[in-house]
């Protein structure tokens, strides 16, 4: 079983597309194994963007990521990076396929929706900077073991 991050960023939030986003995942039967809605701050943002650093782009994407409120998942499912890579589609929403969020939702290269990860190493990375609070027993612990989470301290429900 595979564990990914996924940001359903600012643009999504707003535009109220949080449950049709994530039943897509759902329907792949990916499990929900942590979320929260957060405000990334600009130190979150540079953390999770490192790799942009420097680039023409990177203070727009800081800007854009921490806008507003993010639904932040942890999802673990088989090939779950792989999975829900498809799911969302090209981040050129003109490139994506139809039937994908971005395909179906996303205005352009930037507003694009969603974030997912693209390898195990960049999963575990950007997991611990969105849930510092969880272990990975946390999240390989029980099926039943779901987390969420506002602002402030992690509960289990």
């Amino acid at each position: 079983m595979e564990r990914t991050l996924i940001l359903i960023k600012p643009d999504g939030v707003k535009r109220g597309l949080i449950g049709r986003i994530i039943n897509q995942y759902e329907e792949k039967s990916l499990e929900i194994v942590a979320l929260k809605m957060i405000t990334a701050t600009k130190d979150i943002a540079r953390k999770h963007y490192s790799e942009h650093e420097g680039r023409e782009y990177f203070e727009k994407l800081i800007n854009y990521i921490t806008e507003g409120k993010i639904c932040a998942m942890v999802l673990m499912g088989e090939k779950a990076i792989e999975v829900t890579r498809k799911i969302n589609g090209d981040k050129d929403p003109v490139k994506a396929e139809i039937g994908s969020i971005r395909g179906k939702f996303a205005i352009d290269k930037t507003n694009n929706l969603v974030h997912a990860s693209d390898s195990i190493d960049s999963a575990e990375y950007e997991i611990a900077i969105w849930f510092p609070e969880l272990k990975c027993k946390d999240i390989f612990g029980s099926s039943k073991n779901l987390f969420a989470q506002t602002e402030g301290p992690l509960v289990n429900v």
